[in-house]
């Protein structure tokens, strides 16, 4: 099982970016497919998750309404569209596999991509 999380870059404040997620080695339907980030001296942070068997989708308070999950089962991609992102969003990005609860908590998820830097600053 391996996930490979891309599309990180430097926006600015306002700004968009989509980051995806590839896995390899199984199906995105077997798994669910949660987003996390890691801002330096914060504590991980899980962002958003979409569930494997009926697509339910969960976010944290501080994405919500700015930040979309989407899954390709074509493609056994997922992505997470960003939308009006704040410096505060600065962060690593992870995507992992796991079980898709709320509150989203990575002690739910068992595999992990590496992570994808995302800065936004003007």
């Amino acid at each position: 099982v391996q996930l490979q999380a891309s599309g990180g870059g430097s926006v600015q404040p306002g700004g968009s970016l989509r980051l995806s997620c590839a896995a390899s080695g199984f199906t995105l339907d077997y798994y669910a497919i949660g987003w996390f980030r890691k801002a330096p001296g914060k504590e991980r942070e899980g962002v958003a998750c979409i569930s494997s068997s009926d697509g339910s989708t969960y976010y944290a308070d501080s994405v919500k309404g700015r930040f979309t999950i989407s899954r390709d089962n074509a493609k056994n991609t997922e992505y997470l569209q960003m939308n009006s992102l704040k410096p505060e969003d600065t962060a690593v990005y992870y995507c992992a596999a796991g079980n898709c609860f709320y509150p989203i908590s990575p002690y739910e998820y068992e595999y992990w991509g590496q992570g994808t830097l995302v800065t936004v600053s003007s």
